[in-house]
């Protein structure tokens, strides 16, 4: 393997064999040699499942990657097979360097070992000598921060302590591939806060990481490619913006695809067969493109920014009323509607994400007999136009704005069915005159600052 890449996947494929009866194991082991022997064709008597179909992929040194997918995608398995717990049925995988893996939660402790003594086995399973653990101890105990419990059986530990422990031994040694899946969600907010740190540090000084999530923002901020599964195939390998829009277009269809089989089911159709269905159809091939999805019953016809009441080019500065006005085009009669925005910075960090359902809820919540937009209902045909407006207190930079319009069931949310949603819809930069006005960071969250003596 070529010396700057820490993983390489080739044509990797697990099956499992699946039997009805238990018995049916018990003939399988016995009766196709038998049959052999007296030249008959040997009986199967399993089903094959196969978990992964012919991955590959991958991971250059100091590279973060991250895997996504539905549950039963494989992404857990294809992990297993890279740090060598299971054996692929085909395909080769190629390592470079010392891997540290937080799989499923607890693997590779002892419950009847206390805490100390699963840090001192866990180390040695790593490679490391008694003497070396010694001189990290003090680092993981303090990083897991379970006090006492250190002490005692893991056996007795809550979910949250067992994660606190495996994952500050994992990056306590300083692995040159740390896999991470899905075991961080346990944790509390503040302890995920300092993983998501320690990551980016190791991350930095050249540790190379897969991180499996089902957080896609992220996957989109913490790493620089992704790759997609579905039932064990690759559906998309690049880079991790890309990557997780076309898993949300996944999710989208798939949940199309249910309510549709939902509603075939039941008196009440989803589209009636009046011609409507066949435009949807239409839009569908004309208004999606790489950065949108949805159900296309409504879409978004034109995004534009306007700065201080006049139309801009996307240059911002901080104090400035920055309106987005949004045209969106309803193909059938709608109702229970909600439209926003979501805004990312040039990291892909979610700066803010809301619409008009957060205010139809505030508007309800304080008097029931006021209704907003979401009680609205909307006519084949007609063109509508949203303006959002607010005083621009971002920090320096570049930002994106995503638009969408949804059907949502209930008045709250949760319970929404993507109508159109549109990734760079459009853009600006904010940018600052540092002599009249300048902050840092990600906002302006306009400190008063004070002083108790006199002079100041």
């Amino acid at each position: 393997m070529s010396s700057k890449f820490a993983i390489k996947i080739e044509g990797v494929s697990k099956c499992y064999q699946i039997y009805d009866r238990p018995y049916d194991r018990l003939k399988q082991f016995l009766l196709p040699p038998m049959q052999r022997r007296f030249g008959l064709a040997p009986n199967q008597y399993y089903r094959e499942f196969w978990a992964l179909n012919g991955v590959t992929f991958d991971v250059k040194k100091g590279e973060a990657v991250g895997i996504i997918g539905r549950n039963g995608s494989g992404k857990s398995t294809l992990l297993q097979i890279i740090t060598g717990t299971l054996t692929p049925t085909s395909g080769t995988v190629t390592t470079c360097g010392r891997i540290a893996a937080l799989l499923e939660l607890g693997s590779g402790f002892n419950p009847e070992f206390t805490g100390r003594e699963n840090v001192y086995l866990n180390g040695a399973l790593l490679g490391f000598s008694t003497e070396q653990i010694n001189e990290k101890f003090d680092s993981i105990a303090a990083f897991a921060d379970i006090g006492e419990h250190l002490d005692q059986p893991v056996k007795t530990y809550s979910s949250g302590m067992l994660v606190r422990l495996a994952f500050a031994v994992q990056v306590q040694v300083e692995p040159d591939i740390l896999i991470v899946d899905e075991a961080l969600a346990v944790g509390d907010a503040l302890f995920q806060k300092r993983c998501f740190q320690r990551i980016e540090k190791l991350t930095s000084n050249g540790t190379t990481l897969l991180f499996v999530s089902h957080d896609q923002e992220s996957v989109r901020t913490l790493t620089s490619r992704a790759l997609l599964l579905n039932k064990g195939n690759v559906l998309e390998w690049g880079v991790s913006s890309e990557v997780v829009l076309k898993y949300r277009k996944f999710l989208h269809n798939e949940e199309a695809a249910y309510i549709l089989n939902l509603a075939k089911n039941t008196a009440e159709q989803v589209r009636v067969n009046d011609g409507t269905s066949q435009k949807i159809d239409s839009l569908n091939q004309q208004v999606d493109d790489e950065n949108s999805f949805g159900d296309f019953e409504a879409y978004i016809k034109q995004v534009e920014i306007f700065v201080n009441g006049e139309s801009s080019i996307g240059v911002v500065h901080p104090g400035d009323e920055v309106k987005i006005s949004i045209v969106y085009h309803f193909v059938k009669a709608l109702t229970h509607l909600s439209f926003g925005i979501r805004l990312r910075n040039k990291e892909g960090v979610k700066v803010y994400s809301g619409s008009t359902l957060a205010e139809d809820i505030v508007r309800v919540q304080s008097d029931s007999t006021k209704h907003g937009v979401w009680h609205r209902t909307f006519s084949a045909g007609e063109d509508l136009v949203v303006d959002m407006c607010f005083e621009c207190r971002l920090g320096e930079g570049f930002y994106e704005i995503q638009a969408f319009v949804c059907e949502e069931a209930m008045l709250m949310p949760g319970y929404q069915r993507m109508l159109h949603w549109k990734d760079e819809a459009a853009f600006f930069s904010v940018t600052m005159d540092k002599f009249t006005c300048w902050y840092g960071g990600v906002c302006d969250i306009c400190v008063n600052y004070s002083f108790s003596d006199e002079e100041s």
